[in-house]
């Protein structure tokens, strides 16, 4: 699956493509790896307190909300990945939200 992500500033709008190369659903949770500018290994998942994200190679994780609500998602990420990677990994949830059921 290939998707397209945008930084959009006051000044400039950088774009760049994101794919999606491998897919695991083990109906507890969703694990993918995004090929962007960055590789990055994304596992998926839902709790009581709701869905989360985390990205081990990054040391990262946080909270999300529903997939489709790429705004709210995209601030969480970018703070604990940056902002490319940040966007990159919204944009792909953005992007697969029907796949993924929470």
């Amino acid at each position: 699956m290939e998707f397209d992500c945008i930084n959009k500033t006051k000044t400039r709008c950088e774009r760049w493509k994101g794919h999606i190369t491998s897919f695991n659903d083990d109906n507890s949770s969703y694990e993918f790896r995004i090929q962007s500018r960055s590789s990055i290994l994304v596992i998926v998942g839902k709790t009581e307190e709701g869905g989360f994200a985390c990205m081990p190679d990054f040391g990262a994780g946080c909270h999300l909300v529903n997939l489709k609500d790429k705004f709210w998602n995209t601030e969480k990420l970018v703070k604990v990945l940056g902002k490319v990677d940040g966007i990159t990994v919204a944009t792909a949830l953005y992007s697969m939200a029907d796949e993924i059921q929470f």
